[in-house]
């Protein structure tokens, strides 16, 4: 995990002013088995498999996995759940679930953080409810919603 402070742009009308933004990146991890599968199927290397958090209120929640790449507004995100750990078959990969269409970006089973939506998020041809990520360290993502004002909970057994 690492903090980043990048300039970013905001206009207002006419006036163009510079805003300081901190935002904060969490590797997905993607394990030993996984790691060739998700380069041929999804694009996805170490370095451009994570999930990156912007200040609130304003700020943006975006994952990039491989050629994917997901973005909403951090005030959009309503809660978060830490759940896990889950079978490898059902795990890895961009997933959808046809019931719920909530989408998952996982690169390995150890468990991951579900991200609940106030209004569902165009996605490519789909509104996505909710998603789950498998940042490497799943309670410092947890921590880090928090510290944004966004409620959540660690729902793993003896947690």
């Amino acid at each position: 995990m690492g903090i980043d402070t990048d300039r970013a742009l905001a206009t207002s009308g006419a006036t163009l002013y510079a805003a300081d933004v901190t935002t904060e990146r969490f590797p997905i991890r993607v394990g030993a088995r996984s790691r060739l599968p998700l380069r041929l199927f999804f694009g996805v290397r170490p370095d451009d498999a994570w999930i990156e958090l912007g200040d609130a209120p304003d700020g943006v929640v975006h994952v990039s996995f491989g050629w994917a790449h997901f973005r909403t507004r951090l005030d959009n995100v309503d809660r978060w759940r830490i759940e896990g750990p889950w079978r490898w078959i059902t795990a890895i990969g961009i997933r959808m679930s046809i019931r719920h269409r909530d989408v998952s970006f996982d690169g390995s089973p150890h468990g991951g953080v579900r991200l609940d939506f106030r209004s569902p998020v165009r996605w490519t041809i789909v509104r996505v409810p909710a998603i789950y990520v498998s940042a490497d360290d799943l309670e410092a993502l947890g921590a880090a919603l928090a510290a944004r004002g966004i409620p959540g909970t660690d729902a793993r057994r003896g947690r």
